[in-house]
């Protein structure tokens, strides 16, 4: 992200009237790699040339929008499991994936806590932003969001998420010490990207296995583990994205922290506004696969204006997005039209990138 968009964010989160709305997507391997037609996504994760090149095309393509988190360093959902020792598997075209470590249909796992310097994936990811970290900050650009998935998506990762769901029910002080040992990884893991980058001063968790709980699991399961995490280091922005069910958990969101939310497409804006109260920001939420997807441009202004109007003019702590992360086969002009019918400021469409397989 840019200064500039740093301010926006800020902003936005705390209520400012902004001159223009503000937009931002969540973007990363399932729609960045296969968008450029530069690299598959085996590619992408391969070489720091190929993901610098393609997140630089994104934010010079829709300089009208923010990309969350922004040059994200990221292996899918694999980074975190890897450290617990999860077998990966990976696809030249498809995402990869994290099998798990051990499959019990009562019991928790019993984890031992990684050290987030050496184990798995972790290494790597960190050491890209770190090569990358000149290149990145020449084009205007800075690091500013420590990121992990949430301590409920990397248990079902390494147990299943059948199994990790009856382990809640039929062994809750087992799946207390599993999330206890997997929040301490996270809070390591956390500060260890804050400790590597002065510029970080936001905190990004991903975990839609919230959104599969309701109110009494969500507090007793969830809430105090996000809390801990948001916790671990000082930061302005506490993102946290959830587009499953996010009814359970909205009202909970501003007590743990969390002052920005990213949640799913069915549950209409005005609606969540309410249930976040007025501490929380919202970052959404047209449908990302079935409007900004598959849809046409004209699909894409007819879903903005419905959001508008169900905002009655109030914009206020909302950055205009999709109802998740962008979903894989975005094209270029519908999120022209998208970032067109918001009214972003710098909006300057631009021609979808070559396709072409050699960089």
């Amino acid at each position: 992200m840019t200064q500039k968009q740093w301010e926006q964010l800020l902003a936005a989160i705390n209520g400012e009237r902004l001159d223009t709305p503000m937009c931002g997507f969540i973007a990363d391997s399932p729609w960045l790699p296969e968008w450029s037609g530069k690299a598959s996504i085996l590619d992408y994760y391969s070489s720091d040339k190929i993901w610098f090149d393609t997140n630089m095309a994104a934010v010079q393509a829709f300089p009208g929008t923010a990309f969350l988190p922004g040059f994200w360093s990221e292996y899918g959902m694999c980074t975190e499991p890897s450290a617990f020792g999860s077998r990966l598997i990976w696809h030249e075209h498809d995402l990869p994936f994290a099998e798990p470590i051990g499959k019990e249909s009562e019991c928790a796992l019993r984890l031992t806590k990684p050290d987030v310097r050496s184990a798995g994936l972790l290494p790597f990811t960190l050491r890209r932003l770190q090569l990358m970290q000149p290149a990145i900050e020449s084009e205007g650009h800075a690091i500013r969001f420590a990121v992990a998935r949430g301590p409920l998506n990397i248990a079902t990762f390494l147990m299943g998420t059948t199994e990790f769901l009856m382990a809640m029910q039929l062994d809750p002080e087992g799946t207390h010490a599993m999330l206890a040992v997997i929040t301490e990884f996270l809070e390591d893991w956390i500060k260890l990207q804050a400790a590597a980058f002065s510029s970080i001063r936001g905190v990004f968790l991903l975990d839609d296995i919230v959104g599969f709980l309701g109110p009494d699991d969500v507090a007793t399961f969830a809430m105090p583990y996000l809390k801990q995490i948001y916790s671990a280091v000082d930061s302005e922005v506490r993102f946290f994205h959830n587009d499953a069910n996010g009814l359970s958990c909205a009202p909970q969101l501003a007590a743990a922290g969390i002052n920005l939310f990213n949640f799913g497409f069915e549950h209409p804006i005005d609606e969540m506004r309410t249930l976040v109260g007025d501490k929380v920001a919202l970052l959404g939420n047209i449908p990302p696969r079935d409007v900004l997807a598959a849809g046409t441009p004209e699909h894409v202004r007819r879903s903005v204006a419905e959001m508008k109007e169900r905002l009655n003019g109030d914009f206020t702590r909302v950055v205009f997005s999709c109802g998740g992360g962008l979903p894989p086969g975005v094209p270029t002009a519908n999120l022209n039209a998208f970032i067109d019918a918001v009214g972003a400021k710098d909006f300057s469409p631009l021609r979808a990138p070559t396709r072409n397989k050699n960089i």
